[in-house]
């Protein structure tokens, strides 16, 4: 299909990188800006978005992710998500927005592809600290991405270890307020007593011990972000003073008489259910209204399975960068069986101490020790769960028992009534 010399001459005078695609996936045409980030290979004409972008051998709803490409074809208007698209750097997050375009009978023919990398050019997802791939996962990014601009509260709302201080730092980077101050502030960590001085500062002699002024968190996050951890352990009469900070944006160092202002932008976070808390009377309904106008949901890590090979590759290069550490298969599959409550935490828990255990550059499942409880346990699966045949169970059997005894092969064969050398071929 030829295109307008128009529709051309436009898209080369765009900035961000645009590809038109027709209606069976095919790139027909490709600017400036897209040969400059994605490489100045001619043969993307005639490929298919989903082959190029991810690899796939089919579109990408067909292959678990959210196509925007089908939903503007659905609605008729434009679509955006966010995806991981293959680079000449590597796998980056991209905002993907399709725009459809239709001819003189209102049928649909073309798209235009708007491609963003999440929070600017080339920022790849290790830049953000968070990885993955799993749709859940995505979905939340791209919540994060859309409010990131905006100057609007976000309450970020997932279970402990989901990485809610990342995503905090992430909507911070992606915000035009990057180049000024990210402070966090851990609630549940402030006793009632200090909250005020630690908050809004003091002025020298407020109270006994106060031999000099200090300066406020809220104050040093003038102009930046203020993310406010696990906001659902703060005492009432706490969520009052926060509150008229919310509302005014003024606040008073304690001992002193002088109302400050304080410009920044709030992002909250709790693993509470602070909707309940509202109705049991234990958190305010009009603070928490104040905090919670842009909900984010960070999903727990048995939600998205599938993102684990990357995670372990991620925390593996960040927590030993001089060695070239792997799981072996076996290994893998004994995270994967595991419910992880502890999430992404625990998962860099039993991995710091694998790495202490493993000798060489494999970590087997006897190194992954101390795995917290959850309503699997972590167990291996048994006759009553699933059908295995006899020597899987047995393989698995054997693996548990040697981590209960720290990796002790011998003391575990001795235990066990046989040799070493048949404990080592049962393993295998």
């Amino acid at each position: 299909m030829s295109l307008p010399t128009e529709l051309l001459q436009l898209l080369e005078s765009l900035f961000e990188p645009r590809i038109v695609v027709d209606t069976a996936y095919r790139i027909l045409a490709a600017n400036a800006a897209y040969r400059r980030e994605f490489g100045e290979d001619p043969s993307v004409i005639g490929r298919t978005c989903y082959e190029v972008s991810h690899h796939f051998d089919r579109p990408c709803d067909q292959c678990g992710e959210s196509c925007p490409r089908q939903q503007a074809w659905k609605s008729g208007r434009r679509s955006r998500v966010i995806h991981r698209h293959h680079t000449p750097r590597g796998e980056e997050f991209v905002e993907v927005e399709i725009l459809p375009l239709q001819d003189d009978r209102g049928q649909t023919t073309l798209f235009v592809e708007t491609m963003r990398f999440l929070g600017g050019k080339g920022m790849p997802s290790p830049t953000l600290g968070m990885v993955g791939n799993a749709s859940s996962f995505l979905r939340m990014l791209e919540l994060l991405e859309r409010a990131g601009p905006a100057n609007t509260p976000v309450l970020l709302l997932g279970e402990s270890g989901t990485g809610k201080e990342l995503a905090a730092q992430a909507l911070h980077r992606l915000s035009p307020r990057r180049d000024r101050p990210f402070v966090p502030v851990d609630c549940s960590g402030l006793p009632e007593t200090l909250f005020e001085s630690e908050l809004f500062g003091h002025e020298k002699g407020a109270f006994t011990g106060a031999s000099r002024r200090k300066t406020g968190l809220v104050e040093v996050a003038d102009g930046g972000t203020l993310f406010l951890d696990e906001i659902g352990d703060l005492p009432l009469t706490q969520q009052v003073k926060l509150l008229r900070l919310l509302e005014t944006g003024t606040y008073r160092r304690v001992g002193g008489v002088e109302t400050l202002r304080s410009d920044f932008r709030l992002v909250a976070a709790t693993h509470r259910d602070l909707q309940r808390m509202v109705e049991e009377g234990t958190f305010r309904r009009d603070l928490y209204y104040r905090i919670s106008a842009f909900p984010v949901r960070l999903p727990p890590l048995r939600e998205r399975r599938e993102d684990l090979p990357l995670l372990v590759a991620h925390l593996l290069e960040r927590l030993a960068p001089q060695r070239s550490v792997r799981l072996s298969a076996a290994a893998m599959s004994r995270l994967k069986e595991h419910d992880f409550p502890g999430n992404v935490r625990e998962l860099r828990n039993l991995l710091e101490r694998a790495l202490l255990l493993a000798d060489g550059e494999l970590i087997e499942p006897w190194h992954l020790t101390g795995f917290a409880d959850s309503p699997s346990g972590g167990r291996a699966h048994t006759a009553d769960d699933e059908i295995v045949p006899l020597a899987e169970l047995e393989r698995r059997y054997l693996h548990r028992a040697l981590e209960r005894l720290g990796g002790d092969k011998k003391a575990l064969a001795a235990r066990l009534g046989i040799s070493e050398r048949t404990l080592y071929r049962k393993l295998r």
